[in-house]
């Protein structure tokens, strides 16, 4: 039998590097791959700010060269205006907040790249998230579980990942630090062992969301009314598209006490603003549910939920509901509950299940 052969996915970070090193210690045949996902037609920006710039292919480049690594760049540019771009657009205007990082891992990573990793012939796709992948010996089921440095966790965008692309992924990271990480990669000279890690939505790296969807659709969202709890007009937004749940900053409104985001409505462009008491809930809805210690939820169980990625696990219990549909209801009330975020339910450290939130209720 010949040597196991493992597709790495480098984004030109230290993480993913790192990751490529440890599979050929672990005696892995490693080709290196970088995803190109779009070009400077989709940003409208200086590409060098963002994680798929020439920078970082060329990084993750040098780095396979160090390691002695066949490396290719793959263009997947139509998949990623069809899957993620296009989806996030979509969400937004139907007045939910999207999380594209867990459509990209979701739809880019773990599916046309294990396509692709299978193709050739490989054992595994490896990245350099944190996070734990382990089968259970009684069920052969495989779990999800929260990095060993829980400061870097990534579990939460990894929620839905199937039983196949469990199989065939792995996360040499999972069980480390990162300072530990950095001092493989310092170690090794790698080019890239002292960089920041990417922290924006990598096709919007300014952060300006509306000018990217204006530019990107050739709309222009129309302003429209602020409302108070009892409807009533108390000023001007620049379009509903605009705002995000719980915001407080940049409404530009003067009403003799702080007041946020509580509510929009896409139809009417009205964005409802009030005191921040108004935001919490105590149990959302959610669908497009997927499990990892069995394959539906048929019966409450007590869990820690997350409702957004760097949110401290809450308690609460989920139901199952019909229609794919489950009810998390949480021990305590919590904010800003925003529809299109991700709940992402833990037992611990293990990763009991994630769903697409569709709604918050009182």
């Amino acid at each position: 039998m010949g040597e196991k052969k493992a597709l790495i996915a480098m984004s030109g970070g230290v993480d993913s590097s790192v990751a490529a090193f440890l599979m050929q210690q672990q005696g892995y045949e490693c080709t290196g791959v970088t995803m190109r996902l779009f070009g400077n037609d989709i940003l409208g920006l200086d590409q060098e700010s963002s994680c798929c710039s020439l920078d970082d292919v060329e990084d993750a480049r040098s780095v396979a060269r160090r390691l002695g690594m066949p490396f290719y760049v793959f263009n997947f540019t139509d998949d990623f205006e069809e899957k993620v771009i296009s989806k996030f657009i979509r969400c937004y205007e139907c007045g939910a907040t999207p999380n594209p990082c867990i459509d990209c891992n979701r739809y880019l990573k773990f599916e046309h790249l294990m396509r692709r990793a299978m193709e050739l012939g490989c054992d595994c796709v490896v990245t350099g998230h944190y996070a734990q992948i382990r089968q259970d010996p009684q069920t052969g089921r495989y779990l999800l579980f929260r990095a060993a440095d829980l400061s870097k966790d990534q579990s939460y965008v990894l929620y839905t990942l199937t039983q196949a692309q469990l199989a065939h992924t792995r996360f040499p990271l999972g069980g480390m630090h990162k300072t530990e990480a950095r001092a493989i990669a310092e170690a090794n000279g790698f080019v890239n062992a002292r960089k920041h890690d990417s922290q924006d939505i990598c096709f919007v790296p300014d952060g300006d969301y509306v000018a990217f969807m204006e530019r990107y659709t050739g709309k222009h969202y129309a302003p429209g009314d602020f409302l108070d709890l009892d409807g009533r007009i108390v000023g001007r937004h620049r379009g509903a598209v605009g705002y995000t749940l719980g915001q407080r900053k940049g409404l530009g409104l003067a009403m003799g006490a702080p007041v946020y985001v509580c509510a929009k409505d896409m139809e009417k462009n009205t964005v409802t603003v009030g005191p921040n008491e108004a935001l919490y809930s105590t149990v959302l809805r959610a669908n497009d549910w997927n499990w990892f210690p069995f394959q539906t939820l048929s019966e409450p169980l007590q869990v820690q939920a997350k409702a957004r990625y760097n949110q401290v696990p809450q308690d609460a219990t989920v139901y199952p509901e019909e229609g794919g549909f489950a009810r998390v209801e949480f021990s305590k009330p919590q904010r800003a509950l925003t529809p299109g975020q991700a709940v992402v339910l833990y037992q611990g450290d293990l990763v009991v299940g994630g769903g697409t939130i569709t709604e918050a209720c009182k």
